[in-house]
């Protein structure tokens, strides 16, 4: 896998957005079914979810998900985000409007149970206030990185899912924007952090199950990973040989994941 890292900085991130293939890999008919059948072979009794975190993770979860003011930062930043580009104001009061329609969804009994907007209902305003803040913060990070990426870009309304229903698998593709060109497409997320040794296999699972959501199968030319707390930018190519890879590395975090259920009752 060719890695290319630069700065996080406009001349930087232009450099990778014109240099990026004309066109990316593309998945086909047999392909999927291939790697459909590669995941129903690691068995499990439950549905499960793998996305660029588990990746990157070796497969091995951690604590099982659960609703934090870090978990719902991203959800509600990316709406407010998203409402701020047709009607500014201030990222905090629209935050507040967002999560006032979610309370009323749990209070007219719309909000399943583990929902967010289920777990906004039992919060005090103390913990409200601080997911508040949380969302704020990454709402101008997403704000202030999409300055840099460029007008070009357009924040992504939601992330890619791809579901493999014979092997009781969803995949979530992270992506925050895109820039259409003519006749491809690149897509950039952005992390908080630093990027660690691990952050191409989670580029090359986001552009797997991006291309994988695609109705044709066509991946991204380029897929790009910012770290603006870290002042830099990786990226992975969109090649037949990057999708084969993550599409590998996704199979193998199911395995371990299996491997997981399994030690405790031997």
């Amino acid at each position: 896998m060719n890695l290319t890292q630069r700065r996080f900085t406009p001349e930087d991130l232009a450099s990778l957005i014109t240099t990026a293939p004309l066109t990316g890999g593309v998945i086909d008919t047999e392909q999927r079914r291939s790697f459909s059948t590669r995941l129903r072979s690691v068995p499990t009794v439950q549905s499960r979810r793998i996305d660029a975190w588990l990746v990157e993770q070796a497969g091995q979860d951690g604590r099982p998900f659960s609703w934090r003011p870090s978990t719902a930062r991203r959800l509600l930043g990316t709406a407010a985000a998203l409402r701020l580009q047709h009607q500014p104001r201030r990222a905090a009061d629209v935050i507040r409007e967002i999560i006032d329609e979610y309370l009323l969804r749990a209070i007219s009994g719309q909000a399943r149970f583990g929902s967010l907007g289920h777990w906004l209902s039992g919060l005090t305003p103390a913990t409200l206030g601080l997911v508040v803040a949380e969302a704020t913060n990454w709402c101008h990070l997403l704000l202030e990185s999409q300055t840099i990426v460029g007008n070009l870009s357009m924040l992504c309304q939601a992330d890619s899912y791809y579901n493999v229903s014979t092997a009781q698998t969803t995949l979530r593709g992270r992506r925050d924007m895109i820039v259409q060109a003519a006749e491809h497409r690149i897509v950039l997320r952005v992390r908080q952090g630093v990027p660690g040794k691990s952050a191409g296999a989670g580029l090359r699972t986001d552009l797997v199950i991006d291309a994988l959501g695609d109705a044709e199968g066509r991946s991204a030319s380029r897929f790009i990973g910012i770290w603006p707390d870290a002042g830099l930018a990786l990226s992975v190519d969109g090649t037949m040989e990057n999708l084969r890879a993550g599409a590998r590395d996704i199979v193998r975090a199911a395995v371990v994941q299996r491997r997981q259920v399994l030690t405790p009752a031997a």
